[in-house]
């Protein structure tokens, strides 16, 4: 990890405008560059129980390979995932009331120069750099692979009716940390200039990456206001599930203060034209006015005087 901290980051969940309990859990450690969002499934107590002892189970995991320096990053997402994933079937097998539970979450490992995502499931993480917005995750439900393939709109996908239904999840079957077909792992380069969103599919599946990016490029500085406004637009929007937003801005991702800057030099510039005519006003009349005026009467006199001399003289 990164020895000092080079990013800014900030959440907000809501339980929406449909749903009786928030089923969404999240997790920042800033200073190990952790971020999670876990959205449970299984209703009410079961879908907390099971995001709760995701997050629980992933911190204690990276804790432990953190102080036995437990591998690459990757070998430490998976492993974590995957205590997650075997603490939540354990429960749910001897439990009547639990059984079934899961969840599905999206973990991302950060340092100075790297992000590596652990994904399962259709919460999602975002890509915000250069005035555009890219998904790096895969939603692993059929409507996803879909629109992933371009065979659906992103529009199209959003209403799609089978949305919500996913083929991965963390806590149904038992499974080791290397199994196929369980855990997603996605790469990309940490730029300080660029911004990065995690979510629940209760902000995803109601607003489109261009009005996120929108949002997300109204950033002045502070992190949690983005994710506030993010959950405002999705509750806006209808609100029909859970909804979290986690985001991440660099340190040198500042689109809102570039754009403050931008304006009020573009006002200074048209300012400065529409000023000048004051300047000759104040330079007419001010002190420099009677030092230039003195200059001129002197030359003026100097040539009325020589003139005089000369006729003199002729």
């Amino acid at each position: 990890m990164a020895a000092a901290v080079e990013w800014r980051s900030g959440v907000a969940s809501d339980t929406g405008l449909v749903r009786a309990s928030n089923e969404d859990r999240y997790w920042i450690d800033n200073d190990s560059g952790v971020f999670l969002v876990v959205d449970g499934v299984g209703g009410r107590a079961a879908g907390e129980t099971a995001a709760e002892t995701a997050v629980e189970a992933i911190r204690e995991e990276l804790w432990a390979a953190n102080g036995n320096s437990g591998g690459s990053a990757e070998e430490r997402v998976r492993r974590a995932i995957a205590a997650a994933n075997n603490q939540i079937y354990a429960i749910a097998r001897d439990s009547d009331e639990l059984r079934g539970m899961a969840c599905v979450l999206t973990l991302a490992l950060v340092d100075s120069t790297e992000m590596v995502i652990g994904h399962v499931g259709d919460s999602r993480l975002y890509l915000i750099w250069n005035g555009a917005i890219r998904k790096l995750t895969p939603d692993h439900s059929p409507v996803g692979e879909e629109e992933d393939a371009g065979e659906l709109t992103e529009e199209q996908a959003m209403l799609h009716p089978r949305r919500n239904e996913v083929f991965r999840d963390v806590g149904t079957q038992p499974h080791a940390a290397g199994d196929d077909g369980f855990i997603e792992i996605r790469r990309c380069h940490f730029k300080p200039e660029a911004a990065f969103l995690l979510c629940s599919d209760g902000l995803s599946d109601v607003l489109p990456s261009g009005a996120i990016k929108d949002i997300v490029e109204r950033y002045q500085g502070d992190p949690t206001e983005v994710a506030r406004e993010l959950v405002e637009a999705a509750n806006e929007a209808g609100g029909k599930d859970n909804i979290t937003a986690l985001f991440i801005a660099g340190s040198e991702f500042q689109p809102g203060m570039r754009e403050a800057r931008a304006r009020h030099a573009t006002t200074r510039m048209r300012l400065e034209p529409a000023a000048a005519p004051g300047l000759l006003r104040r330079f007419f009349t001010g002190r420099v006015a009677f030092l230039f005026y003195g200059v001129l009467l002197g030359i003026l006199l100097g040539v009325l005087l020589g003139g005089a001399l000369h006729a003199l003289k002729g």
